[in-house]
């Protein structure tokens, strides 16, 4: 493959780069995957692209590509959908609720699959949560697939997942700048089809592009603003959180913009030990469970097939929450 030929393309700046087509950026993301570019050819593609920023169509080769080489998991069995949950930004300022949804979600019965990394620029993570709850890290694919036959939630670390996607987002430490994998990760559906995505990005340019790649390729997720990246609902405001499926994308929940009434109680600070002391208590009962949260549960339950439609899930999420309180 003539690489040079590619970053002269793409390599011309905002304004005088070519776009690839969906075939070409599948080719070039394949390589890149297989670890077939060199270092210096692969910094240089890699700041083209974000010079440049990614059109769909480069967006969806590149997932596509990211796709041919992931492993397929089973969907355990019944008529619920496992969620998946990419969770790759941590927590800096509040607490990481990532895994309190993944723990409400086997909690009603639907099976959950995390995937991450344990360690993120200092930030709290998913896993460092997860192990400091009593869950472990899958050490294989198989174990997590058994994990989740078993037990309805397993966390599978992105390097077992996609170990050239996981290459890709190392890159970051060395160029200083995010790429497209950042995106790519949250996007991943090792079910092949058959889950309930819950993606989340951090800026609204990003929702625009996430919204397209997902409703063109035919995903099921659920769609929203994270916390400061993390997919669950800011639990001091609901933003809007969107239902693709079959190619279409309606609103669930609309964002919340009024003043804030009554604040949630949270942990006191985003250590892990913190935050699963919180967790904890959500769960007995003793803590709020924060409404924007309770209402993103009860998106999961619709979305994912355990509640009929969304009345009942709301229904559920209230009623028969086994004694969680809510606010």
């Amino acid at each position: 493959m003539n690489f040079a030929a590619y970053i002269r393309e793409i390599g011309r700046g905002a304004t005088g780069a070519r776009d690839m087509s969906r075939a070409e950026a599948q080719d070039l993301y394949a390589a890149m995957l297989d670890g077939s570019v060199p270092d210096l050819e692969l910094g240089a593609i890699i700041i083209a692209l974000r010079m440049k920023t990614e059109t769909v169509d480069e967006m969806l080769g590149f997932l596509a590509a990211a796709h041919e080489r992931l492993p397929t998991l089973r969907r355990p069995g019944g008529r619920i959908r496992p969620v998946v949950i990419p969770t790759y930004n941590g927590a800096r300022r509040t607490a990481n609720l990532t895994p309190l949804l993944a723990l409400l979600l086997q909690r009603y019965g639907v099976p959950v699959l995390l995937h991450g990394l344990g360690d993120d620029y200092g930030r709290v993570t998913s896993e460092q949560v997860l192990r400091e709850y009593g869950l472990q890290p899958s050490s294989s694919l198989q174990e997590a697939q058994l994990l989740m036959d078993q037990h309805g939630l397993a966390y599978l670390p992105l390097p077992l997942l996609s170990p050239g996607l996981d290459r890709q987002l190392a890159l970051r430490s060395r160029l200083g700048l995010r790429n497209s994998a950042h995106s790519l990760v949250k996007m991943l559906d090792p079910f092949q089809g058959d889950a309930l995505l819950l993606a989340a990005a951090t800026h609204p340019d990003y929702l625009v592009s996430m919204r397209t790649v997902l409703t063109s390729v035919g995903a099921h997720a659920l769609l929203l603003r994270g916390t400061e990246g993390e997919p669950f609902a800011n639990p001091k405001r609901r933003p809007t959180i969107e239902h693709i499926h079959g190619g279409v994308s309606d609103i669930l929940f609309e964002a919340e913009h009024d003043s804030l009434r009554n604040l949630p109680q949270l942990p006191e600070n985003c250590d892990a030990q913190a935050t699963v002391a919180w967790i904890r208590r959500v769960l007995a009962g003793e803590v709020s469970l924060p409404l924007p949260i309770a209402n993103q549960l009860a998106c999961c339950l619709y979305a994912s097939g355990r509640a009929s439609d969304f009345h009942q899930a709301k229904a559920l999420v209230a009623v028969e929450s086994n004694g969680l309180a809510m606010v």
